[in-house]
């Protein structure tokens, strides 16, 4: 493939970057895409492994047929093998008709399972059976169907290490890794970073009306230091937090502002104390589209609020009552006046960033772990934030 072709593919898919890694990945899929091969995908959580087997599917013979992905590590592992072989009516509670399975779905088409590691051992000896023979059997029958269907697989964990401690089986791991193409984690993509932010920055400062984001040059060189544990995933909630906070609608005069290394620092998490590189746990309740979409509209209401607040105060202070005061006011004493170099945007910003870290740990009962994953920040910033908070 050519550098010409490589570009359009990576057009057509929304591929941003020029790493020589992540490169041989895309030239791997679409030289592998007309046979039949089985293929394993490998990389951190949050690089981007989706995209490979849709580059394959559409390059393939079977671009006609059906593309199905299956997150494997977000089905019950007492439902799995309904999920993926189909199953008969009544073959147990809750089975009120009869279901096709996924294999059965994507019949003459792709069938993409992620997180593959997690499948219990009994589904990984059925999934060995059905890529040898095509044959599977549905839960509650005793009769034997077919099908054909191109499995790609996908793995953020060390399968060698599975099998070598017993947790997945040594023939279908062989019978998986066909071929193997691995993306690059975003830290070992350097050069590649300023142009992730730049472009996730760009698309959400269209779509809001907001001034672009650049960074000054020390501010570049603190974003391709930072580890990304959570690669492109993290960068991109990262880079949209920032153009959300620190951003300003578009006027005749500013169209965009430009972030020091300071202010870029002050959104990376402390990841000091980590060693090696993190490997997402599998998440229950991840934050949808429509609950983000719900935060950044109040940040940006937030932020707006804030601009007006400035020019009404001109940056002379709080603003003083007006009136007689009453039960109800907010009466504020000498030691809670804000002093000249914190100003009204600083402590409403702070107030978003506590309820927002709030209204995650409420999400998950509390449990910092997995509230840090969703925020893109490590566990000690929570802990930090809630003990600050506790002092004010």
């Amino acid at each position: 493939m050519d550098s010409q072709d490589l570009q359009k593919l990576k057009n057509k898919y929304d591929i941003i970057g020029n790493d020589p890694a992540l490169a041989r990945a895309l030239e791997t899929a679409v030289a592998i895409a007309p046979t039949d091969l089985t293929a394993l995908i490998q990389g951190e959580s949050g690089v981007g492994k989706e995209v490979i087997p849709r580059i394959i599917h559409d390059n393939s013979r079977r671009r006609g047929g059906r593309f199905l992905a299956v997150n494997c590590g977000a089905i019950p592992e007492g439902t799995i093998n309904a999920e993926l072989f189909g199953h008969e009516k009544g073959a147990f509670t809750g089975a009120i008709g009869e279901r096709k399975g996924y294999f059965e779905e994507a019949d003459g088409g792709t069938l993409f399972l992620d997180e593959i590691g997690e499948l219990p051992k009994e589904t990984q000896a059925l999934l060995l059976r059905v890529l040898q023979s095509g044959e599977f059997i549905k839960v509650g029958s005793s009769k034997v169907e077919k099908t054909d269907v191109r499995v790609i697989a996908a793995t953020n964990v060390n399968l060698e290490y599975a099998v070598a401690t017993g947790k997945f089986r040594e023939d279908l791991y062989y019978r998986l890794n066909a071929i193997r193409i691995k993306v690059p984690a975003l830290r070992e993509r350097k050069n590649d970073i300023y142009l992730l932010f730049r472009k996730f920055t760009s698309d959400f400062s269209e779509k809001y009306n907001l001034c672009k984001v650049s960074l000054t040059h020390d501010a570049i060189t603190a974003l391709s230091a930072y580890r990304w544990p959570g690669n492109v995933r993290q960068l991109k909630n990262i880079a949209e937090t920032i153009t959300a906070l620190e951003s300003g609608p578009v006027t005749p005069v500013s169209e965009r502002v430009e972030l020091d290394s300071g202010t870029l620092l002050s959104y990376l998490p402390d990841e000091k104390d980590t060693l090696i590189p993190a490997i997402a746990e599998k998440q229950q309740g991840t934050m949808n589209d429509s609950d983000k979409q719900m935060i950044i509209k109040a940040l940006l209401d937030l932020k707006q609020d804030v601009d007006r607040l400035k020019q009404i105060v001109g940056g002379v202070g709080p603003v003083a009552a007006v009136g007689p005061a009453t039960e109800n006011d907010v009466r504020y004493e000498p030691e809670e006046q804000m002093i000249e170099d914190q100003a009204p945007s600083e402590i409403t910003i702070r107030k978003a960033n506590d309820d927002l870290i709030e209204k995650t740990l409420a999400k998950y009962g509390g449990k910092v772990k997995p509230a840090a994953a969703e925020l893109g920040i490590s566990e000690r910033t929570i802990y930090r934030k809630l003990a600050e908070k506790k002092t004010r």
